[in-house]
C-alpha cells in the first residue's frame, strides 16, 4: 500500500453515491451505520442498521456525515468495489480507493474472499483535511470478492468529502454511450426517467460526456410528446435527445430500432438499453460503461433489478439458462428476492461469489457496437425471450455476459404480473420454442417438449383455457417455420387479443361484484387452500385427481355462478383443478376473472396438445435446421430496415464505423 508521488495515470471507475432523493428504504443500499447481529423468525442472522443510519447524515450525493464516536460502512451495494468481477473479465491489476474526508477518526479498509469472509486489509489515521490514496491488488480475487471501507469517527464528527475506486488508465479514450429507451403508453414514467437522466447529463452529473444521445422509440397511442414536460426536456437535451414514433411492433422492435440507429449515427461505443418505466441509479450507467472499458474482450454488462415496491429488495442478480429445461432461472447460488436492508452486502455470503450470467434482462443492458455488427439485432420476437436470446447468440460469437455488481435499476417484479396466463402467454410459449431451437444443445431440446406439455395440462386444469389456446397457436406457428416472424411482427397482437376473447376466463373485471354471486355447490367442513404438492408422486396424484375432475359432468349451477373467491396467492392448478367455477384474483390485484369448467374444451385443449408436442419431438431437428439457416437473416439489418419502414440510405449524415 503505497501513497507514491510518482504514481500511474488512473481513472476513476466507480463514485461512492449517496441516494438520490430522502428515501429511507434504499438507504442500506448506500450506507451502513453500526450493526448490530440480529436473529429472524427462523433463527437465521440478519443486520440491522442503527440509528446512526438516518437521512438527515446524508449531505449531498457523494457527502455524508458521522456523528462523534459513531462507526458507519460503505460495505453496500452501490459503494463496496466488486473486485471479483474486475479480476476476471477486465485487464485491470490493481485498484485504488481515493478518499477525502474533514474531521478526525479513521478509515479501515476490509476485503472479502469468495466465501464472505471479511478481513482488514489497510488502516489510516484521519486528522483535519485528508486525502488517502490506497493502492488494492487484485490477484486474489480469482473465484470473488469485493473491496469496501469503514469510517469511524473520533470525538469530533467525520465528514466524508467524496470517494472514488481508480484503475490504471488502459492508454484509450473513454468509450461514450447512446441510451436506448422503449416506451409504450407509459408516458409519465418515460418522462420521470428522462427527468433523472437530464439531471446526470448536466453539470458535473455522472453522465456527463459518457452520453452521445438518448433515443426515445415511441410505439404508443399515447404519445410521449404529449406528456406534460416533455417540451422542457427536450428543450434542456437540445441534440442530445431524439424522439422516434412508430407503430407498436414490441420491445424487440423497439430495441432493434435503437440497434439500428445507433449504428447509423456511428458516434458511440456501446448501446445501453433501458426500460421505459424504470427508476434510474445514473452511476451505474457511467459504471457498466467504465467496466466495458476494461473488458478483454467486448462484453455485454448488464445491470441488476431491483424491486420498485420494496426497494431496498434485489430480485434479479444474474440469470441463466438451464440447458436441459431451456427456462431461465436465478445463477447458482444466488436468489431471487433478497432483502438488502435485512441482510446486507457483509452478511450474505452468496453475493460475494462471482456468478456468470448467461444473459442480462434489457431493463438495463449495454450492448458494445462491435457486437451489434457482428451478431445482428433482436429476433423480432415482439416481447419475451429477445434478451436471453440475444445472450445466448453473443456467447456463442465469443462475446460474454456480465452482469455487474452496483449497476441497477428499480423495476416492477415480475412476480407482480400474470404474464404466464394472460395474452402474453403466447410470446412466452412460441419465443421459448425458437430460442431452444436455435440454442439447445440436446436434439430434441432436453426435456423441454414434456415440460411443456405439463404446463398446458395445468392450465386445462386450472380452466384457464384462454391461456392454453394460446400457447397452442404458438406450438402451431412454431411448427410453421421462421419465414413469417418479421412479417407478422405488426399484426401478431391483434390475433392474440382476438383468440383469447374467445374464452370467458380471458375477462377480468375491477369488482367481483359485477360477476353472478357466489353460491356454494358443496358444505365443506373446513375452507383451507389446497397446500402445493411437494414431489413427484404428491404432484401426480393431484394432477391424476384434477383430470378426473375434469371428465365429470359440470353441474348446471356451475355455469350460473361461482362457487368460490380464489387468492392469486391461493390459485395454483392444483387448488382450481378441485372446482367447477371460482372468482380468481389477478396477481396484481387489480381485477377478477371468473373461471368455469368446460369438459368439451378441456377434452379438446389436450387432444390438441399431444398432437402438437408430439409434432414438435418428431420434426425438431428439421425444425432446428431452418430456424439457424435463417438466424443471419432475421437478426440481420436490412432485414430490420424493411420491417421498420426505414429506407437503405437513412443513415444520418457523417455516420460510420469508429
Amino acid at each position: 500500500m503505497s501513497q507514491g508521488e510518482d504514481r500511474q495515470s488512473l481513472r476513476s471507475v466507480a463514485r461512492v453515491v449517496l441516494p438520490l432523493d430522502s428515501d429511507v428504504d434504499v438507504l442500506p443500499l448506500y450506507v451502513d451505520g453500526a450493526v448490530v447481529p440480529q436473529l429472524d423468525d427462523d433463527g437465521r442472522p440478519y443486520s440491522h442498521p442503527s440509528s446512526t443510519e438516518q437521512v438527515d447524515q446524508v449531505l449531498g450525493r457523494h457527502s455524508y456525515r458521522l456523528r462523534p464516536g459513531h462507526h458507519t460502512s460503505f460495505g453496500t451495494y452501490f459503494n463496496a468495489f466488486p473486485a471479483g468481477y474486475w479480476r476476471r473479465w477486465t485487464t485491470v491489476e490493481q485498484v485504488t480507493l481515493r478518499i477525502r474526508t474533514e474531521g478526525t477518526g479513521s478509515l479501515v479498509v476490509h476485503r472479502s474472499n469468495a466465501r464472505g469472509t471479511a478481513a482488514r486489509v489497510a488502516a489510516r489515521r484521519l486528522d483535519g483535511a485528508s486525502e488517502n490514496l490506497v493502492d488494492l491488488p487484485l490477484d486474489g480475487f480469482g473465484d470473488g470478492g469485493w473491496y469496501w471501507f469503514d469510517l469511524i469517527a473520533g470525538q469530533d464528527e467525520l465528514v466524508l468529502e467524496e470517494a472514488d475506486w481508480l484503475v490504471p488508465e488502459p492508454g484509450r479514450p473513454r468509450g461514450t454511450v447512446t441510451l436506448g429507451i422503449t416506451t409504450f403508453n407509459r408516458t409519465a414514467s418515460c418522462v420521470a426517467l428522462l427527468e433523472q437522466l437530464a439531471v446526470a447529463l448536466g453539470g458535473e452529473g455522472e453522465l456527463t460526456g459518457r452520453v452521445d444521445e438518448v433515443l426515445v422509440i415511441d410505439q404508443g397511442t399515447r404519445r410521449v410528446s404529449h406528456e406534460p414536460g416533455f417540451a422542457d426536456l427536450a428543450a434542456a437535451l437540445a441534440g442530445r435527445i431524439r424522439l422516434i414514433e412508430q407503430a407498436n411492433v414490441g420491445g424487440s422492435g423497439g430495441f432493434s430500432r435503437s440497434m439500428v440507429e445507433t449504428l447509423d449515427a456511428g458516434c458511440s461505443d456501446y448501446l445501453m438499453l433501458l426500460d421505459d418505466d424504470v427508476v434510474c441509479e445514473p452511476e451505474g450507467i457511467a459504471r457498466a460503461a467504465s467496466f466495458a472499458d476494461f473488458t478483454r474482450r467486448p462484453t455485454v454488462v448488464g445491470g441488476h433489478m431491483f424491486s420498485m415496491y420494496e426497494r431496498s429488495t434485489l430480485h434479479a442478480f444474474s440469470e441463466v439458462v438451464l440447458p436441459w429445461q431451456f427456462r431461465w432461472g436465478p445463477a447458482e447460488p444466488t436468489t431471487h428476492d433478497h432483502d438488502l436492508s435485512r441482510c446486507n452486502l457483509r452478511a450474505t455470503p452468496w453475493m460475494h461469489r462471482r456468478v456468470d450470467a448467461d444473459y442480462n434482462g434489457w431493463w438495463m443492458c449495454l450492448i458494445p457496437v462491435e457486437v451489434l455488427r457482428k451478431v445482428g439485432l433482436s429476433l423480432p420476437f415482439f416481447i419475451k425471450w429477445d434478451d436471453a436470446e440475444f445472450g445466448l447468440r453473443a456467447s456463442t460469437a465469443g462475446y460474454p455476459t456480465v452482469s455487474l455488481p452496483g449497476a441497477a435499476v428499480w423495476h416492477v417484479p415480475w412476480t407482480d404480473k400474470d404474464d404466464s396466463v394472460d395474452w402474453q402467454a403466447y410470446f412466452h410459449a412460441r419465443n421459448r420454442f425458437i430460442a431452444a431451437l436455435l440454442h439447445s444443445p440436446f436434439e430434441h431440446g432436453g426435456r423441454m417438449v414434456r415440460e411443456s406439455l405439463f404446463i398446458q395440462l395445468k392450465h386445462v386444469l386450472a380452466m384457464q383455457y384462454s391461456a392454453a389456446a394460446l400457447r397452442q397457436q404458438a406450438l402451431l406457428d412454431v411448427l410453421r417455420g421462421p419465414e413469417a416472424l418479421h412479417e407478422s411482427l405488426g399484426t401478431k397482437l391483434r390475433e392474440v387479443h382476438r383468440l383469447r376473447s374467445e374464452h370467458p376466463d380471458a375477462t377480468v373485471r375491477p369488482d367481483p361484484e359485477a360477476f353472478e354471486p357466489i353460491r356454494r355447490l358443496r358444505a365443506r367442513k373446513r375452507e383451507t387452500p389446497t397446500a402445493r404438492p411437494s414431489g413427484p408422486l404428491t404432484t401426480i396424484l393431484a394432477a391424476a385427481k384434477g383430470v378426473l375432475h375434469q371428465v365429470k359432468p359440470v353441474p348446471q349451477s356451475a355455469q350460473a355462478h361461482p362457487e368460490r373467491h380464489v387468492p392469486a396467492v391461493d390459485a395454483g392448478w392444483w387448488s382450481l383443478s378441485r372446482f367447477d367455477s371460482a372468482l380468481v384474483s389477478t396477481t396484481d390485484g387489480t381485477g377478477v376473472s371468473w373461471l368455469r369448467r368446460d369438459r368439451a374444451a378441456a377434452v379438446a385443449a389436450m387432444q390438441e396438445a399431444l398432437a402438437a408436442h408430439e409434432a414438435l419431438l418428431r420434426e425438431w431437428p428439421r425444425l432446428a435446421a431452418r430456424y439457424r439457416q435463417q438466424l443471419p437473416d432475421l437478426v440481420g439489418v436490412d432485414r430490420w430496415r424493411e420491417t421498420l419502414g426505414m429506407r437503405r440510405d437513412s443513415a444520418r449524415p457523417g455516420a460510420g464505423e469508429r
